[in-house]
């Protein structure tokens, strides 16, 4: 193709662009715009031929007119602008923000004729980070403690116990069934202590075998053992001053466990294949799903270590002891998984579904909670997560007895219309008494204080 007929399909080429495109002459005055142009500013070619490009009322723009000893547009001082952010002013008198690129055309004798710019609609981007940051803010409110949802009086007390082991270098032993969310309580403990800003270590004892786990705790030197082909830092050195999380602490064999002992009374460690030994400063967090009492006595964990781990004590309910705190978590991650997948078709959650989720016993704690949100928004293709979409061993679940002492409203479009609907009733049932109603709900009196000013409850 000649150049030649390059210039006679430029409209064709430009008219298929998503971006807006405009060209100016030297007054500012427009000459063409392109159909992209037309929708993200909702002005037709007839409307804004011949207008001045001041009708958009570009931000940057009025800052460029405001210059000292500028032109009337700084672009034509410069002769390029490039990914610039600002916004203009549809048709309709809303704001539009952009992603602005320029140039001066200038002829052959290098004198400036005008000058195009492209305008690429970046709403949809703006209001997903607007999203984002509201489901951030949400997650950061009081009824979340660096990330660990739950206002039940249960889990303030765990927030209370991280808050105050935090001030300490004493060990700590978080215990727990699987999906209470062990891990994210030892995370919060390094965030709120004074070595927040120093390493943290995750350990998983139970996934690695004994010889492996030795080498990952402790390091190895090259030719400690068959494949040791280099010297290895072990995960103690890593942590340096920080905190050393071992979850599963109570998986760890009765040899792991003696050189454990060594590093908490003496903190040092020896690197496999090596005599030397090295300080090591890390404070020790461990969890387990175990009754280590247990497992003391029957021989299978060793008692000193027990009672050297065993310094600050934190449990962390199971999630049927705590169904106060299912509304939140059900919220929460309804929220997030809506985000992350994209379907902001879907709504909520109807309230026969939220009554499967309240009675179900959730031996898997939050983590099943997760999960039975994941395979919803899976299933799901109307606007309300329903029964059929949740897990079937919640659906076929029957559970005789009812784990809420209030009975969950048979009516209601989201999370917020329950939570609402449920405060209201055990204030009837209390007849006001805040203290009695948070005691019904789960929760603790200063959230049924925030609910009623959230919800506009009289």
């Amino acid at each position: 193709m000649s150049e030649q007929e390059l210039n006679r399909y430029w409209k064709t080429v430009v008219e298929t662009l998503q971006d807006g495109i405009m060209i100016v002459d030297t007054a500012g005055i427009i000459v063409f715009v392109n159909t992209a142009f037309e929708r993200i500013t909702g002005y037709l070619q007839d409307e804004i031929i011949g207008k001045p490009c001041t009708i958009l009322n570009c931000n940057m723009c009025k800052v460029s007119r405001d210059c000292d000893d500028c032109n009337w547009c700084v672009l034509f001082r410069e002769g390029r602008m490039n990914n610039k952010q600002c916004t203009i002013v549809h048709k309709d008198g809303k704001l539009i923000p952009i992603i602005k690129n320029a140039s001066t055309l200038a002829g052959e004798d290098d004198l400036v004729l005008g000058a195009v710019e492209t305008l690429t609609d970046i709403s949809a981007i703006v209001e997903k980070d607007a999203k984002i940051e509201g489901f951030r803010k949400a997650l950061e409110s009081m009824e979340s403690f660096h990330g660990i949802i739950g206002s039940s009086s249960a889990m303030q007390q765990v927030f209370d116990l991280v808050a105050n082991a935090a001030l300490s270098d004493a060990p700590v032993i978080i215990y727990g069934e699987s999906g209470t969310g062990k891990e994210m309580v030892a995370r919060a403990i390094h965030e709120v202590s004074d070595r927040k800003k120093k390493p943290y270590i995750k350990v998983n004892c139970a996934a690695l075998n004994e010889s492996i786990l030795e080498s990952e705790l402790f390091g190895h030197v090259k030719g400690a053992f068959t494949g040791a082909v280099y010297h290895r830092e072990g995960k103690f050195e890593a942590a340096g001053d920080g905190n050393i999380f071992l979850d599963e602490i109570g998986e760890l064999s009765l040899s792991t466990q003696v050189k454990l002992l060594r590093v908490l009374e003496e903190k040092v460690v020896e690197r496999v294949g090596e005599n030397r030994s090295i300080n090591i400063g890390a404070r020790i967090i461990t969890a387990t799903n175990r009754d280590l009492a247990s497992s003391v006595a029957r021989g299978i964990f060793r008692e000193d270590l027990y009672y050297r781990i065993n310094v600050i004590p934190i449990w962390i309910p199971p999630l049927r002891e705590r169904n106060g705190d299912i509304p939140l978590l059900a919220d929460a991650f309804f929220r997030r998984i809506r985000l992350k997948s994209g379907k902001d078709f879907i709504q909520g959650i109807s309230s026969r579904a939220f009554e499967l989720l309240a009675r179900y016993p959730w031996p898997g704690n939050v983590r099943e909670l997760k999960s039975a949100f994941e395979f919803a928004f899976v299933t799901c293709r109307g606007s309300m997560i329903e029964p059929e979409h949740l897990p079937m061993n919640i659906v076929n679940h029957e559970n005789s007895s009812k784990n809420l002492s209030v009975a969950e409203p048979s009516m209601g479009r989201d999370l917020d219309a329950i939570k609402r609907a449920r405060l209201v009733k055990a204030l009837d049932q209390t007849r006001g008494n805040k203290t009695r109603a948070a005691k019904i709900l789960g929760i603790s009196r200063t959230s049924v204080w925030n609910q009623i000013k959230r919800y506009g409850i009289g």
